[in-house]
Order: C-alpha cells, then structure tokens, then sequence
C-alpha cells in the first residue's frame, strides 16, 4: 500500500516532484489486521510529504512466498530490494527512511545494518539490538512463557490466506502452499536454549560499528523492550536520539498506559532533519528523554502513569550515581552502606505459585496484562525492606544485585524484584530481573550448578525511571520461580542466600532534575481518522486464577478476544481470538504445562475461510514435549490439517 503527497501523485498534467519514501516492512497483513493502524500513521506522512510505504514481508498477508523464521536473511535482502525499488520511482526522490514497531523495529536496525545507500533515517519502536538476552524467547537465559505464546501467535498469523481481491485465483495454492511450509517456529527456538550463531544472526550488538544510519529508538516502561533504548544509545557511534515512556507494546501517538504524545510529529522533525536538511532542532534536544513515573497503587491497568518527562544529555549519563545498599535479615541497609558483619544464612524455595500476579513479559495493551499487587507473590519470597523514605528517591537505568548464594539443584533460576511500598503496604512492582544460574558466566556456554557450593552472582534488573515517594520503603523480593512468566526448573530448587555479602545498587539521580511538563517536548498526539470500522461483537481481554485446592491444581487463563468486527471499505469480517493457560499442580515442576488455543476467521459475501492453531508445551526433568495442531477450513469444509509431536532435550534450562 502506497500513501502518496498529491505533488508526488499519478501523472495527471502536474509536474511530479519526488519526496523521501518512509517504509514499514512487517508480516502482520496490511490489507486487513494492520489496516486501522496504518491507516491513522501513513496517511499522515504523506500529508506532510513523504510518500508512505506499506509491505507485506514475503509469505505474509498478500505476498507471495512462504515465511519460515524471523528475519532470516531472505527477509533482509527482500528489505534491501524494497528500498532500492523505493529510490527509483519517479515520485521518490532517492531517499527512504524506515518505521516500524516490533518486528518492524527489529529488521530497521538489521538493514541499517547492511548500509543500504538509500536508506537514511531509521524510527525503530519497542525493538531489540540482542536477540537472544532481551527478546521474547529467553530472559537471563531462563525460557520465557512469551515465547510459547508468541510462537502460537505466529502460527495463527502463517495460516491465513492472501485476499483474493488482490491475488485473485491463487489465493487457495498460495494458503497451501503457506499452510504447508511455514512450519513449527517454537520447534526451533526450543532447540536454540543458548546464545548460539542462530540468536547473533540479526543481533546487531554483535558489531554496533556497522550501523551508520541515524537512528531514532523508542519504547515505553510497560514494554519488553525498554533495556535496548539505553544499550542502543551507549553502544552506537551514529547519530541516536532514545524516548521512553510509560506506554506499552504500541505506537506512542496511540499510547497507553497515557499520556500519549504527539510521536508522528517527531518522527517528522526526525526524517525533515535527516533528509529534507530542515533545521528542526531535534538533534540538538538531550539524547535521552524519558517519563519518570511517580510511586502508584499497584494495578494490572492504568489509564494514565503519573510522572513527569526528563532528559540526559548523553547516556551513559553523569548525572545518574551508583548508590549501594546491603542486605540484613528483612531489611535494606541505609543508601550507601554496603554489607558489613558476618551476615548470615537465609533460605527460600518458593511455590510455583510465586508468577501468578507478575503480568506479562511484554503488555500489548490487552489489560489487565500488568504486575497486580506484589504482596501475595512476597509471600513465597525472600523480602528485603528499606526504612521509610524521609525524602524521595529517584533512580534511571538498570539495577542490579550481587548476591553469594548455593542451590540445592544443579539447575536452578533466580527471579529478583524491585518494589515500591506505599504506606498502606502495597506493593508495586518497579522492575525485575531472571537468571538462570548455570549461565551465571556465560550464555554461550552454561556450566550446571554444585549442589551446595556458594557461587557470587550478578542479576541484571530491567532498565526504570521510577520516583519512590517520601513515606514509601523500596522492597527487594528474591524467589527460586517466577512460572509462567518464566518456565520453572526441572527440579523444585532451595537457594540458601548469605546477607554478609549481598548488595542492591541503584542508579540514583538526583530528585526533581530535569522537570518539564508534556508540552515542553513533544506536541499533543495526532494522527489520520482510520478506515470504516463496524463493530458486530464487542473485545474481551481478561485473565483468571482458578484454584482446585482438591486436586492441588491452579492454572491461570488469559483471554485475548478481539471479536468481530467488519472493514467497510473491502467488505471483509474479521474475527481473532486466542485462549492461554498455564497450568501446574502442587510444587511439581515437571508438571508446568502452557497450552495456547488461536481462532483466526475472515470473511465476506462467497468467502469465508477459518483457521485454528493449538500449541501445548509440557516438560520432564530432561525434556520439553511439543505437541501442535493447525487446521484450515474454506466454509465448512476442512481443507488442512496437520499436527506435530516433538521432544527437545532440555540443556541446562
């Protein structure tokens, strides 16, 4: 789909003058699933003067091909082709940039990468420069439950067939040919349990030197992808600019949690700088702006995070401290004082229970998919507490804990949280941190754990910008399970801590620094109505808790119900649902089992075709047992089936 300015447009007698094209390139099926979203973004662009891109990766949406893998190196020389075929239209002037969120934020970075001649300015969204340490699939080498449930996603994704509106007859070869070969993703990704060739692929930390293209990246504090913000910001050597705010997994125009901003008018002064020559004065804004949120009862949604925006000149920042606090029996020892004495012994082996209330891994805004209340989850915790707060204490960037621990099991996880406690008691949960101990040295090359043995151990915390109110206390939880967040270890684990030498170090800046109201940065949020849209049956999006105290049986079911609803302007029903549950019994971690049920229905006058995925995940002591099922059907008729049986041999996970 191409959004053209009108001096740019089809020869009608006017002169054409060629503009930048802007490029978003993601498999999510631009015709139908992404049609409200691009049609708020692109629209815009081009009103401003950029010829706006749309395209369908190949094997997605409309597009020919089968997709098999993220951005396999197919993909990104498909990438590069696009835009070289962008630079030589006549209504382009030679330049492309490039925006995308996620998927679209990942293969930004990656052609920026390969230095395309033509591409010159990049928007990257909630994305990742690391992706095996900070993606989807694996957490300080811990698997994450989002991979599972992202993989399922993707499966529903794959199955759906191009619109014969646009492909015509070949429609039903091209969903064969896409059903067939697409195969089982999580198949792969299980088989890949450490930071191996297959995770450096695309990973452009492996060589940050060979990006030279100016780059804009932008996340939020309820997103996944937050940590590679700053990690892009200290690791590159070409033109970055980073924002970070309170929102989710979305565009920061459409943001929630709010307040959201004017983010198409930066993305603007952005391209306008880098490739029109304006002097928008953006570059020579901070490098780094972000929301510093304000302490809040604890709640799986929010309309709108208090806070406030600031900025660092450059990141690292000067400006932000290394403060240290020690560990004592259920306390945190005064900012600044490390742990002295001889400290002593303390041991934890949580329940399974211990996740329930910890949200997801990445919140797509499908609340309530944010942390509840962190009482219960402290209640099979270590809990350490500081004093109450005289004064307020403001931290930016990454914590991190170094803790002298020994484990019972040779595999084992640590799962650290970060808290702030209100007068009332509750506990909001600020950030937190896995690690899978046997990669405690290395991810490359795990080395399993000595029963008894006391090992020293950094866990790295997910980067916060969080003010902890006079009157609150900051609380650090440790627990051995943080399911289904994170997958459990084959074994029930204790971990036998030692207070003596244990630290928590936060990186403090000093308080009310930087202050500025919304309105000082950015402008109010903007964007183009959306096509036509009827809604026949209303989104659902829940999660529930059920506990059978008989059976010792507890399982958490998350809905995620888009419902149904038609687009008007290509008379097509869409319906997109999906089912997780997350189920275990008693302390048995072997019996931690994630089943994710996708519905994917489109239809219109003469075409209704529907698919249904189904993803189980179950596991032994030394292995993961993958069981899957696809089935496609045109009206009533069953046109595809296919299931699959696999077992993966668990490596130190």
């Amino acid at each position: 789909r191409v959004w053209l300015p009108e001096t740019a447009g089809p020869d009608d007698g006017r002169t054409v003058t060629p503009a930048p094209a802007i490029l978003e390139y993601i498999p999510y099926r631009k015709r139908d699933m992404t049609r409200g979203r691009d049609g708020s973004m692109h629209p815009y662009f081009a009103s401003y003067g950029y010829a706006s891109v749309r395209v369908d990766l190949r094997g997605s949406g409309d597009s020919e091909g089968i997709l098999t893998d993220e951005y396999l190196p197919q993909e990104l020389d498909d990438g590069e082709d696009v835009i070289a075929w962008l630079a030589e239209q006549e209504w382009c002037d030679g330049q492309v940039g490039m925006i995308g969120i996620s998927w679209g934020g990942f293969n930004g970075l990656q052609i920026a990468a390969r230095r395309p001649p033509h591409l010159k300015a990049v928007v990257s969204v909630c994305s990742t420069d690391d992706r095996y340490a900070d993606d989807v699939h694996y957490m300080g080498g811990a698997l994450l439950g989002d991979n599972i449930s992202w993989a399922s996603t993707m499966l529903a994704y794959n199955s759906m067939p191009p619109d014969p509106t646009l492909v015509g007859d070949r429609w039903r070869e091209m969903w064969l040919e896409r059903l067939n070969g697409s195969g089982l993703w999580l198949k792969t990704w299980l088989e890949h349990q450490h930071r191996d060739e297959y995770w450096k692929h695309g990973s452009i930390c492996e060589e940050f030197d060979a990006v030279e293209t100016p780059i804009l990246a932008v996340s939020g504090w309820a997103d996944g992808y937050s940590n590679a913000v700053f990690r892009l910001l200290a690791g590159l050597s070409s033109p970055r600019l980073g924002i970070v705010g309170p929102w989710s997994h979305t565009y920061p125009h459409l943001g929630t949690p709010g307040p959201a901003i004017g983010f198409l008018q930066e993305c603007l002064r952005f391209w306008d700088y880098w490739m029109r020559g304006e002097e928008t004065g953006i570059m020579e804004e901070p490098m780094l702006r972000v929301w510093m949120l304000e302490s809040v009862d604890p709640a799986t949604d929010y309309r709108i995070r208090p806070g406030r925006w600031v900025s660092e000149p450059n990141w690292p920042s000067g400006n932000v401290r290394c403060r240290t606090r020690g560990l004592a029996r259920g306390r945190l020892l005064p900012m600044g004082t490390a742990a002295g004495g001889e400290g002593e012994w303390l041991s934890i082996q949580s329940p399974l229970s211990v996740g329930l209330f910890a949200g997801k891994w990445c919140s797509y805004a499908s609340a309530p998919d944010l942390p509840y209340d962190q009482r219960e989850e402290d209640g099979g915790s270590l809990v350490f507490d500081s004093e109450t707060l005289e004064e307020a204490v403001e931290i930016l960037g990454a914590p991190s804990v170094e803790l002298e621990l020994a484990s019972n099991e040779p595999v084992a996880m640590v799962a650290v949280r970060l808290s702030d406690v209100s007068p009332e008691g509750k506990a909001t949960r600020v950030t937190y941190g896995i690690l899978n101990l046997t990669h405690r040295r290395s991810h490359e090359r795990p080395e399993p754990l000595i029963p008894g043995q006391p090992e020293r151990v950094t866990v790295e915390l997910n980067h916060v910008a969080q003010r902890f109110s006079a009157g609150h206390r900051i609380r650090l939880s440790i627990s051995t399970s943080y399911w289904p967040l994170a997958w459990p270890a084959p074994r029930p684990v204790r971990l036998d801590v030692h207070t003596g030498t244990c630290t928590l170090n936060l990186p403090v800046r000093p308080t009310g620094d930087g202050m500025a109201a919304p309105g000082d940065w950015f402008y109010a949020p903007e964007r183009t109505p959306g096509p036509e849209k009827t809604v026949i049956q209303p989104a659902n999006h829940n999660w529930y808790i059920v506990r059978d105290l008989a059976a010792e049986r507890s399982e958490l079911h998350v809905v995620s119900d888009h419902g149904r609803y038609r687009l008007e302007g290509i008379d097509l029903e869409i319906e997109r649902r999906t089912n997780e549950w997350y189920r275990y019994t008693s302390d048995d971690a072997t019996s931690a089992e994630a089943e994710i049920v996708s519905i994917r229905v489109l239809s219109r006058a003469g075409w209704h075709v529907r698919t249904e995925s189904r993803t189980v995940l179950r596991c032994t002591e030394d292995t993961f047992e993958l069981h899957a099922s696809l089935d496609g059907y045109e009206g009533d008729v069953r046109a595809f089936s296919r299931s699959w049986v696999e077992q993966i041999p668990r490596r130190l996970v």
